[in-house]
């Protein structure tokens, strides 16, 4: 049976989470996914903060880079990321949701690219990313190579 490009979008997703011990050690939610899009959340627990009491922007570029990892994952082609960046603008505290929206700008080829915006439950912006991905050999599921 083909799928339709939603449910392969999710298929994908949900091969990647079966190894995916990073988004599962940290507590994030995959709460959304769709060809060019995912989006993740995650609490900031006291274990997430810094010397300054904020959430460590180690955690907020992994959300985002979750969110972009998946976005760019979500049509059976093996991708990772090629370069990335990240703005912090606001801080987060302990207690806040935050939320990464990857969103597909632009794929050609083997190149992409996709901005996540993260947020705090609030609706504030807490940091921008935008990450260049690149397909590599191999798909996500009929191969089996994934995380191999």
């Amino acid at each position: 049976m083909k799928m339709n490009p939603k449910q392969l979008a999710r298929a994908c997703a949900d091969a990647m989470l079966v190894d995916d011990n990073t988004v599962k050690s940290l507590g994030f939610s995959l709460d959304e996914v769709e060809p060019g899009r995912a989006v993740i959340s995650v609490t900031v627990g006291e274990h997430m903060t810094n010397g300054h009491g904020i959430c460590h922007g180690g955690y907020i570029f992994t959300l985002a880079d979750s969110a972009f990892a998946y976005a760019c994952n979500t049509y059976d082609q093996r991708t990772v990321a090629q370069h990335c960046s990240i703005t912090y603008l606001i801080p987060a505290k302990t207690g806040e949701r935050l939320t990464a929206t990857g969103t597909e700008r632009m794929l050609t080829g083997r190149n992409g690219i996709y901005d996540i915006t993260v947020t705090n439950q609030d609706g504030d912006v807490v940091a921008e990313f935008r990450g260049f991905s690149r397909t590599i050999a191999g798909t996500i599921l009929s191969d089996g190579s994934q995380g191999k």
